[in-house]
């Protein structure tokens, strides 16, 4: 009876601190976060340059959105793997980061090419580089509170297993 209170105890307190990591666990978290984030978006500069600013093959808001998936996808990788360490349904994670990019891309893509319509032609790199530095911050935020926090993912496909 007392060996079954005390497992119960240590599996609480394990599940509390998987829910609560320590400060330091947090600074390291937005650290690699930011890391892999800076290589997605020297794949995105890289490759929306190429295609944009440097040899003209396409207008702004094709070659970001090129680019943008491409960084995407590195980005989903590297940060379910190594920074949130997510082993959770792997489906649903990039599914919600779908649902995130659904509704960032159009508004980025508009109002980026709204932007860039002002700006000088060879500018169109710093209107992305804009769009980065507000998709780094958003998507930090979705990452961490929903596409890998195991209790949102958990409470989703229960509603699935329920129908």
């Amino acid at each position: 009876m007392e060996e079954e209170s005390l497992n119960e105890q240590s599996v609480n307190e394990t599940t509390i601190s998987e829910t609560k990591p320590s400060k330091k666990q947090q600074i390291i978290q937005a650290l690699k976060f930011t890391g892999f984030s800076i290589s997605a978006g020297v794949i995105q500069l890289v490759s929306f340059g190429a295609l944009c600013d440097w040899t003209r093959l396409l207008p702004w808001w094709p070659a970001y959105l090129i680019s943008i998936i491409l960084s995407v996808i590195w980005n989903f990788t590297f940060n379910r793997k190594f920074t949130f360490k997510a082993a959770n349904n792997i489906p649903l994670a990039m599914t919600l980061v779908l649902v995130y990019y659904c509704a960032f891309i159009p508004v980025s893509v508009f109002g980026g090419d709204a932007i860039a319509a002002q700006l000088p032609a060879n500018l169109g790199i710093l209107v992305t580089f804009i769009m980065m530095v507000i998709n780094f911050i958003t998507e930090f935020f979705w990452d961490k509170f929903i596409v890998f926090n195991s209790a949102v993912t958990d409470k989703i496909l229960n509603l699935f297993k329920k129908r």
